[in-house]
């Protein structure tokens, strides 16, 4: 067994002492534990982990991005069905119209970054869903007994 699940095992306290008594050893030995357990989640702060940890950031994109689009349109609705609506003109037309070409490109982009996430989690739940029912499918029935030996 890893030190590391053994370290789990007993929980947070054994990792802070495991950092303190690295530090006492040698700084770099603490500071490296230190960086280990908050990089690794261990310590309950840092990364989230797992796909919790990207959908949390995800979310966090798209209320940002959602902020921003309601700053654009003055707080209205997107006038012309586009991320941004109607953007303010620069002046620079040649400017006006990268910036809309690339705005329709990001935000094509980001519907089928969208799409393929849905997939994705699609695609785990079946397999989980598929697993389970043939878990469920291959155990032995409680209710039914063997039928009993004959002598």
């Amino acid at each position: 067994m890893p030190i590391t699940a053994k370290l789990d095992d007993f929980g947070k306290p054994a990792w802070i002492a495991l950092t303190v008594l690295g530090f006492m050893i040698w700084w770099p030995v603490g500071l490296a534990t230190l960086a280990f357990t908050i990089g690794s989640g261990r310590m309950g702060c840092g990364f989230r982990g797992g796909q919790d940890r990207w959908q949390h950031k995800m979310e966090r994109m798209q209320n940002k991005m959602d902020w921003m689009r309601s700053r654009m349109n003055g707080g209205a609705a997107p006038a012309g069905g586009g991320f941004w609506g109607s953007a303010p003109s620069s002046g620079n037309h040649a400017f006006d119209e990268y910036r809309n070409d690339t705005l329709k490109r990001l935000e094509e982009e980001q519907r089928e970054f969208r799409e393929f996430l849905e997939r994705l989690r699609f695609a785990k739940d079946k397999t989980e869903f598929d697993a389970f029912m043939n878990d469920r499918r291959n155990r032995p029935q409680s209710g039914s007994e063997a039928p009993p030996a004959q002598n």
